[in-house]
């Protein structure tokens, strides 16, 4: 019982430039298969993914233009909005003015008109406001600002008192917006 041979092909301090030379090969059989496969086989396959990325990009690209495209309109149509309101304010402002314009006479005066009781026993303002108006030489007016007082007869106040039975409240129209 002697040796034992080994019948390997590299020996074993080569063990590492066999395996870089099976690489290597291997490498080139691979390259040798692709140079010798048709032109027309390669093609498709390429273009197929080329064409898979184009596309990609054309529809990404497509919903972009579409996203700028929507906010151009927004914004346009904020403009235009924008416009619209400043004409409105404009016209408002005018017609303002020329309110302003029509009652060029009208003013606030002063006097002491009696407001008679209307049916519901309330003061009757208006009418003391117009007569106050009138007589200052206006046409019409409203009441700006009234007095209400407790009126008595005189000989309430000789006999020492300061209210009773036959007093009574009036309200008088002090001020007036008169046109």
């Amino acid at each position: 019982m002697g040796e034992r041979r080994s019948s390997t092909i590299c020996p074993k301090e080569a063990v590492r430039t066999c395996i870089f030379a099976a690489v290597l090969v291997v490498a080139s059989a691979l390259a040798v298969a692709q140079d010798a496969t048709s032109p027309d086989q390669k093609a498709p396959q390429n273009e197929g993914f080329l064409a898979s990325v184009g596309r990609w990009f054309k529809e990404h690209t497509t919903t972009v233009n579409s996203s700028f495209e929507d906010a151009r309109k927004k914004v346009e149509g904020f403009g235009s909005a924008a416009g619209d309101a400043a004409k409105t304010t404009v016209q408002g402002a005018k017609d303002a003015a020329g309110a302003v314009v029509r009652i060029p006479a009208a003013r606030a005066v002063s006097g002491h008109e009696k407001c008679q009781q209307a049916a519901n026993g309330a003061p009757d303002c208006v009418a003391a406001a117009n007569a106050m108006c009138k007589a200052k030489g206006f046409d019409s007016g409203s009441s700006l600002d009234m007095t209400t007082a407790e009126v008595c007869p005189p000989k309430v106040y000789a006999s020492g008192r300061m209210s009773g039975d036959e007093c009574k409240m009036e309200t008088f129209v002090s001020r007036a917006f008169c046109q």
